[in-house]
């Protein structure tokens, strides 16, 4: 090769590796405006303002209307002191300590502070913040209720306990991944009215869409664990806990809007109603938060929910099964495991038992696709919350040590196709994997 030639192909490959680092640089550029952009700079010297006994007490309802205790307090540990696990797909998030403690808290963060890392997902010390805190949803809560939530949380016994690391795997426990996925998913946003509704609905929409961060749990979401925007309600796996979360846009699912007001109020407040009742996640939510909630707010939720367009409509429902077939072994099997184990509580024809047990006969959860809930009832049981509307909740034992895998998917098929469910028969793959 001759001198020129080899001197041509060297400039070839140096104007080619400027070009990539400089569109490198410029993407970088691009994901840190993203980052940055409405952010106002926090002056380190900024004054403590004197909070009045009237919005201490705003926050102490606005931390129980968003369940922060759900997350911000350990099992036997202290209030507000954090180190809960929260599982994701790419591993584990550990809550914040929230108490006023200089060190280890929130004692040295001003109301700016806070109001960032609620609107814009960044800490005090300028890290981005995993969207396991919830801030995608919490960018909607108004400058007035963050500053209400956070002169409450300064009143709590200051705790000193660290925060512990999170456990994530690489890349996405990097800052740089954070901020990609920043880039490309989240957007600060404040709440708008919307002009065509009245202030009751618009109510029920910022708490079950900021506050109550909904869509936290019963979000459709794609690989990165983004929500799909087009489902914001649509349903969703609880990676790492077990449970499925139904879709509040479906009512095949969890839907509401054919429920009246009075009943999506009641299980709200109580835990069940006449139609269904709450357990797993959702109990928890309704013993720490919603049981709490005054009466105008649950039924500016009920009015939202109940509005939400039902996508039964667009989705042809499963054929049914032909009528006269034979029934097949395993819900010949699984009859008699339900004449054993169930009808004492269930009733034969799965009627249940009102105001303790419930109906399994049209009972939607029971027909849900995913038999995730189901699976997880039978084999470790669970109970309704404890409210003021129902202080002595039933609850249904765990069958785990009493029938096998294949026990488990040969009742829960009885179940899911008798007294008129028409739910897909469960195989051994089903029921293994919860």
């Amino acid at each position: 090769m001759t001198a020129p030639r080899a001197s041509r192909r060297g400039l070839r490959v140096a104007l080619a590796l400027g070009t990539v680092a400089a569109l490198a640089a410029l993407a970088a550029a691009a994901v840190t405006w993203l980052n940055l952009r409405g952010e106002a700079p926090i002056p380190s010297d900024a004054p403590a303002l004197a909070a009045s006994a009237q919005q201490i007490e705003r926050g102490r309802y606005l931390a129980l209307a968003g369940n922060c205790a759900g997350c911000h307090t350990a099992p036997g540990g202290a209030d507000y002191a954090g180190g809960v696990g929260l599982p994701t797909p790419f591993g584990t998030v550990y809550a914040g300590n929230l108490t006023p403690d200089e060190r280890t808290g929130i004692g040295a963060w001003n109301a700016a502070h806070f109001w960032r890392a609620m609107h814009h997902g960044r800490s005090r010390d300028g890290r981005l913040l995993y969207p396991a805190f919830p801030y995608t949803s919490f960018t909607q809560i108004t400058r007035e209720d963050s500053d209400a939530l956070y002169a409450w949380l300064r009143t709590l016994p200051p705790v000193q306990q660290a925060n512990r690391a999170h456990s994530l795997r690489f890349p996405y426990s990097t800052q740089a991944a954070l901020a990609v996925w920043r880039a490309l998913y989240f957007r600060p946003a404040a709440f708008e009215p919307q002009p065509g509704q009245d202030a009751e609905w618009n109510r029920g929409a910022y708490l079950v869409g900021g506050l109550g961060h909904c869509m936290a749990c019963h979000g459709a979401r794609n690989a990165l664990g983004a929500t799909d925007t087009g489902r914001s309600l649509g349903g969703g796996l609880l990676t790492g806990l077990g449970w499925y979360a139904p879709a509040l846009d479906d009512s095949r699912e969890a839907g509401v809007m054919r429920w009246s007001e009075a009943d999506v109020v009641a299980l709200l407040q109580t835990g069940l109603n006449r139609h269904a009742s709450v357990s797993g996640p959702m109990a928890e939510v309704v013993y720490r938060s919603t049981q709490h909630l005054k009466a105008e707010d649950l039924q500016a939720m009920a009015r939202y929910l109940r509005a939400i367009p039902d996508r039964q409509a667009a989705t042809p429902a499963p054929p049914a099964a032909p009528p006269g077939a034979p029934p097949s072994a395993q819900m010949l099997r699984g009859e008699r495991i339900y004449a054993q184990q169930c009808a004492w509580c269930h009733g034969e024809q799965g009627q249940g038992q009102p105001g303790a047990f419930p109906p399994l006969a049209g009972n939607r959860a029971v027909a849900l696709a995913p038999p995730t809930n189901l699976v997880r009832m039978v084999r470790q049981g669970g109970y309704l919350p404890a409210t003021a509307g129902n202080p002595r909740p039933h609850g249904m034992p765990p069958f785990g040590h009493v029938l096998e895998d294949a026990d488990i998917a040969a009742v829960l098929t009885y179940v899911r196709g008798s007294w008129g469910n028409n739910g897909s028969a469960l195989g051994l793959q089903d029921v293994a994997r919860r």
